[in-house]
């Protein structure tokens, strides 16, 4: 109920970091119980997160709300007047579709909890493989050449990683070209979390590229405390773009800097266009 709620005080639609930070302003959550992740080895994703992220899959399923290829959540159009709903009932109704599903399938076994609804939009295997190999897999420095790569895939020019010490955690810089036109001279930092970046964190960056640079880039594997997301865009101060694990995950898919994507073709037969013959 918090999140189609929050869903309906964002004006009908949001996105996944909209709709945290308004679950978490609506349930008056501290920052202590935000953070507690919920899988660290396997995942970026708090406890929090997770859960939310399995609430969207029921609501999805239920009927309650949808979301566009590009993440963006929305209330059905038929379902906008809806002040409330009763939880269970959601969950109720969905796990007997379920069941009714596997039934068709000639699958009557009992469904763990984990199967009801299908997996979570982020809690999909290779997320969590991905979240492994950038934390465990490569070296730090290994990280930092990702980081450089995926900023010139993305247009960026003069890309060097520096990773000097004492040199207030920039771990290097570029130019940001923007329709051939502008150009923004950018430093960003790379942090190989995972856990959560603080808003400390921000401050002390924010600090090493006043006066070098236009423009803060802070790329993480883990997420960014709600603290650190308002210190980023804080009023007076220069802001800080923010790139978390989910947002990092989903560029280099997007690239296909080691992510590939796979089309499997899906064949279906029409009954009635043979009938009609």
């Amino acid at each position: 109920m918090p999140l189609f709620t929050a869903l309906q005080q964002l004006g009908g639609s949001g996105s996944i970091a909209e709709i945290d930070e308004k679950v978490a302003e609506i349930l008056e959550l501290p920052e202590e119980v935000l953070e507690i992740p919920h899988n660290p080895e396997n995942s970026n994703s708090s406890e929090f997160q997770y859960r939310l992220a399995w609430a969207r899959t029921y609501l999805k399923q239920y009927g309650l709300i949808d979301n566009s290829r590009r993440g963006v959540w929305v209330i059905a159009p038929d379902k906008r007047d809806v002040k409330e709903f009763d939880p269970q009932t959601v969950v109720r109704e969905v796990r007997e579709q379920h069941r009714r599903k596997r039934a068709e399938s000639g699958n009557d076994e009992p469904a763990d909890e984990e199967e009801i609804g299908g997996v979570p939009e982020e809690a999909e295997a290779w997320r969590e493989k991905l979240h492994r190999v950038l934390t465990e897999g490569i070296s730090p420095d290994a990280f930092e050449r990702l980081v450089q790569r995926l900023l010139r895939e993305s247009g960026f020019v003069h890309v060097e990683v520096t990773g000097r010490s004492g040199d207030g955690g920039i771990d290097g810089k570029g130019i940001a070209k923007m329709s051939g036109l502008l150009s923004f001279h950018v430093h960003f930092q790379c942090k190989r979390y995972a856990g959560s970046v603080s808003a400390g964190h921000v401050r002390d960056f924010r600090g090493a590229m006043v006066g070098r640079a236009d423009k803060g880039l802070l790329i993480t594997t883990g997420t960014f405390t709600r603290d650190a997301v308002r210190e980023a865009t804080r009023d007076g101060a220069p802001p800080l773009d923010l790139i978390d694990g989910d947002e990092l995950a989903n560029m280099l898919k997007n690239l296909r800097l080691g992510v590939a994507t796979q089309v499997v073709e899906e064949v279906s037969v029409d009954e009635e266009w043979f009938k009609s013959i």
